[in-house]
Order: structure tokens, then sequence, then C-alpha cells
């Protein structure tokens, strides 16, 4: 099953899924300035253009298409 979400009005938006215990999801994220919050740990990779992110209690990276940031149980970034 599929599942459809819009945030910071329609700017960034997620398809997510879930089979066999484990979840993943695919978003899209205009050029803006956002925050999310997390309640598991996260592994955010970049698979096109670049991501400026910070996660909590870090600096400012920009990450390439390839690469990926991981983000802590009940924490949150900045993109």
């Amino acid at each position: 099953m599929l599942k459809h979400n819009s945030y910071f009005d329609g700017n960034v938006q997620s398809v997510g899924f879930e089979r066999n215990g484990f979840k993943a999801t695919v978003g899209v994220i205009a050029p803006g300035e956002y925050h999310f919050n997390t309640g598991a740990a996260e592994r955010m990779t970049v698979t096109s253009g670049q991501l400026r992110a910070k996660v909590a209690g870090g600096d400012w990276v920009t990450y390439p298409a390839g690469t990926y940031f991981e983000v802590a149980a009940n924490s949150g970034f900045d993109v």
C-alpha cells in the first residue's frame, strides 16, 4: 500500500510504502527552508541534484546526488 504525504503547502511531498516490515519513502523538496522532526532514526539519500542540510547539533553540509546523511531517532534536521 502506498501513502502520499504533502507538507509545507505542497512544497515537500513524499510517497511511502511498507513491505515485509521494512519502510521506505521517496520525497521531492522544492527550493526553500524546512525543518523536519524524526520519531525513528532515518537515512536520507540524495538521488538527484543536491541538498543542503543541517542535522541537529551539526553544521550545514551540502550533499550531492549519491550521498546520504543519517538522522537520529527523536531529533530533527533542516534543509
